[in-house]
């Protein structure tokens, strides 16, 4: 089986772009929503503002130019094409990192933090904090390959990126993640030890303790609220991609707006956008932002196929104590958070914790600054 590395650049078709227009020019709305807020999903108003800018502002080459300045190289692991940015850092002694998204998420979350983070010295920071940083696509998302058969699901990802590390030349190597990246970063630290020697989330995944229960901190019950409201009124999506997505698939993969409204939803409801009816994403991000996202999902037709990992691993997760060294940063808009005392109970070599003022799930995203220095303390504990 080859192993070999090659560039990949992105380079979309123009006929791709001018269906997405077309597409976009020809949209059957539905009917207003009755609720004045955004109770019962997108306000139509706003998805039509969106629409507007995509389909006559929105500039695509824009991005894909700044996706290749990053220069994407792609590999096979068991068969799967894995597309992955690779930059390394001008400082000796730096320390390798691969870093995994999630969903709604790409390699997008991660384009502000990757100069700073391997070139610390030219954004304010000391060689001694430098990485070099690897950017998978997780299967089934961008530009990676899509599964044909059952079975890549968290335990093969990580083996997988067990492999990719070492192909690049780095036997020992940190790991970093959030949102299902958080969960590959628990698989890496519990089971691939032999390589991954540390690990930084910004997604804890680490449960209540039922001890604590009668003797709740402040942060504990803010904790437990989100939590509440995660699973009463934001995890239908997730329902519906754990147990049908292919289902779902032929709606996203055939209209660029319902791609677009599933994705933004999750921009409003995750971020660190503003309080009650103020919230906006745009308090979070710009429209150039989410929309570099969205239509990544869109021209890769990967509604489906990123949603395939939800049906093999949502209700699949092993819940075991790490004792791999492990750091996590609780950004207040998470929706998984964890005091100090509950990941005690799980993390057994806890080196970093923290709450972070500002932010929320998509961390590198929206808090860069925040995002870089998290990592860079939690990892000063290893080097």
């Amino acid at each position: 089986m080859t192993t070999a590395i090659h560039a990949a650049p992105i380079a979309i078709a123009e006929e791709q772009l001018d269906d997405l227009k077309r597409r976009l020019d020809n949209v059957r709305w539905p009917s207003r929503e009755t609720a004045q807020d955004w109770s019962q999903g997108v306000p139509l108003a706003y998805v039509q503002e969106l629409c507007e800018y995509w389909r006559h502002r929105y500039d695509w080459r824009r991005w894909e130019k700044k996706l290749n300045s990053f220069s994407p190289q792609k590999t096979v692991i068991d068969g799967l094409g894995i597309q992955f940015l690779h930059v390394r850092s001008p400082h000796a002694n730096a320390l390798p990192m691969v870093m995994t998204h999630g969903w709604p998420g790409s390699l997008t979350e991660f384009h502000k933090v990757i100069e700073p983070l391997t070139n610390p010295t030219a954004f304010g920071g000391n060689a001694e904090d430098a990485f070099h940083v690897v950017c998978p696509s997780l299967p089934g998302y961008g530009f990676s390959d899509k599964p044909t058969q059952p079975g890549w699901g968290l335990e093969k990802i990580a083996q997988a990126w067990n492999e990719l590390m070492p192909r690049l030349g780095y036997d020992r190597y940190v790991a970093q993640g959030g949102d299902w990246g958080s969960a590959v970063v628990h698989h890496l630290a519990l089971s691939h030890t032999d390589h991954c020697f540390a690990a930084h989330v910004n997604m804890p995944l680490a449960m209540p303790d039922p001890d604590t229960m009668n003797d709740l901190t402040t942060f504990e019950k803010s904790a437990l609220a989100g939590l509440d409201w995660y699973q009463t009124l934001d995890s239908g999506y997730s329902k519906q991609q754990s147990t049908r997505p292919q289902t779902l698939a032929y709606a996203l993969a055939d209209s660029p707006v319902g791609q677009l409204t599933w994705i933004l939803e999750k921009f409003w409801a995750w971020t660190d956008c503003g309080e009650g009816a103020e919230r906006h994403p745009e308090k979070a991000l710009t429209k150039d932002e989410m929309l570099d996202n969205i239509t990544t999902y869109w021209l890769t037709n990967s509604s489906g196929s990123s949603a395939q990992l939800y049906w093999e691993s949502f209700s699949n997760q092993k819940r075991l104590p790490i004792t791999t060294p492990m750091g996590i940063s609780n950004f207040p808009r998470e929706i998984f958070r964890s005091s100090r005392r509950w990941a005690e109970k799980r993390y057994l070599n806890l080196i970093h914790y923290n709450e972070v003022a500002r932010g929320g799930h998509f961390a590198a995203f929206e808090q860069p600054e925040l995002f870089v220095d998290e990592v860079r303390v939690c990892f000063k504990h290893v080097r």
